[in-house]
């Protein structure tokens, strides 16, 4: 069991990136404004001054943001810059007084030592406890799951297409087709059973809005933590070939049932709500740029390519990954104080004219460069051949198959999911008539 101090320090780490968001000014994440596509206006602002620049948060916190590549590439490398939110906690967690205190001396306020950790929210540590959570989870990615779930995925991507056209020549894509495919993957690999998935996406959306109550959010993460619990229960006692049940019968030392639960958590967050935005962000941008998606279903071989400019291009994971400077640090030419939070613009640090030329063109052409869609160094995505495979299976399953597929409303009428940790689009509505 953890100690109450460490799970509250747990808490307050894994509600960073939801702190974050709150802090921030609307500018720097709402898009919209006729260019759903591009980043926020505030970022766009900042354009110019510095691939590092001071930010001051909205409880006063001083921190610094992050908008070119290598330097972006440099905070999710650098053993400097701490993912630890319980030893480090971020300045999300300053009260106003530290905050004010901080931003006049520059010196982070103290924080109580913690021995050992014994939660499992492994992308907020650094190693060597990340180490090990990260190698057991690796070893559970084989070759032979990914190629079975390969075949499945486009079985379902298939099948879902096939209920569409069979009920109509409209539909709305989210939570027709963008929604069920990673929601349906991510329940195979964990060995979930696919009538729950419901559920799970309704608790997943309440506890990623940013807009919803702290009670709406706090009861749809104990409805999760309850169901979660209940999973690994019936894992441990009923072992199948799935991926929780290998972290529960494999590890050794053995994984505790809270570790378990933190873990699935995780991989239930990232292997669903990513990929399910990206496939409908994916296909709304597709259809808004006819030029790309023409080129796409002359040429199907250029889906590799163009799955990974989508990703570079559309950066849907905004403003939510940050690390804790351990020392003092010299970043693109700016000092980052001891105890300083850094904040990466994944949307400008993908559009860094310094390694793209026209980087805010959408160009499925454009040959393959490394981005940070999955992140970068010990905490890059697990699972990114996964959500690859899901997003080429996917996108390439619409222009095949609805070669007249367009959007059944002005694109100023999509909905936007300003109000969520994750960009995307909350409805899609489309016809292929």
């Amino acid at each position: 069991m953890t100690s109450t101090g460490e799970t509250t320090a747990t808490a307050q780490a894994t509600g960073s990136p939801m702190l974050m968001h709150r802090l921030l000014e609307e500018d720097l994440l709402e898009r919209g404004g006729g260019r759903p596509f591009d980043p926020a206006p505030g970022l766009l602002r900042r354009r110019g001054q510095g691939p590092v620049q001071p930010l001051r948060l909205r409880n006063g916190a001083p921190a610094w943001l992050v908008t070119g590549l290598d330097e972006a590439r440099t905070v999710l490398s650098d053993p400097r810059f701490s993912a630890d939110r319980v030893r480090h906690p971020d300045a999300t967690g300053l009260s106003p007084q530290e905050a004010e205190a901080f931003a006049a001396t520059g010196v982070a306020p103290a924080r109580p030592h913690v021995e050992r950790r014994t939660d499992g929210m492994f992308i907020f540590m650094d190693p060597p406890e990340h180490t090990r959570l990260r190698r057991l989870l690796t070893g559970q990615f084989t070759l032979r799951r990914m190629k079975a779930l390969e075949s499945r995925i486009r079985e379902i991507a298939a099948g879902l297409i096939a209920e569409m056209t069979a009920a109509g020549t409209e539909a709305d894509l989210v939570p027709a087709y963008a929604l069920p495919i990673p929601s349906l993957v991510i329940c195979e690999l964990l060995g979930v059973d696919p009538a729950d998935r419901a559920g799970f996406q309704e608790r997943t959306a309440i506890s990623l809005n940013v807009k919803a109550s702290e009670q709406e959010r706090a009861r749809a993460q104990l409805e999760m933590h309850a169901f979660i619990q209940g999973l690994i229960a019936a894992k441990r006692a009923h072992p199948a070939d799935d991926m929780l049940s290998g972290l529960a019968h494999e590890a050794d030392p053995p994984l505790s049932d809270a570790q378990l639960v933190d873990i699935a958590l995780l991989l239930l967050a990232a292997g669903h709500e990513t990929t399910a935005n990206m496939l409908g962000l994916g296909a709304f941008a597709l259809l808004e740029h006819p030029g790309q998606l023409a080129a796409l279903r002359a040429d199907p071989s250029l889906l590799e390519t163009a799955v990974e400019e989508l990703l570079r291009y559309l950066s849907i994971v905004q403003m939510g990954v940050s690390r804790v400077a351990v020392e003092e640090v010299t970043l693109g030419g700016v000092t980052i104080p001891a105890g300083g939070t850094v904040v990466i613009a994944m949307p400008e640090a993908n559009r860094d004219p310094r390694h793209w030329d026209d980087p805010d063109r959408l160009d499925v052409r454009r040959p393959r460069a490394p981005h940070l869609a999955f992140g970068h160094g010990v905490h890059q995505c697990l699972g990114q051949q996964l959500a690859r495979v899901e997003l080429q299976v996917g996108l390439g399953e619409l222009v095949a198959r609805l070669p007249r597929l367009r959007l059944a409303v002005p694109a100023g009428q999509v909905p936007l999911r300003n109000d969520m940790l994750i960009f995307g689009v909350h409805s899609l509505p489309v016809t292929w008539a």
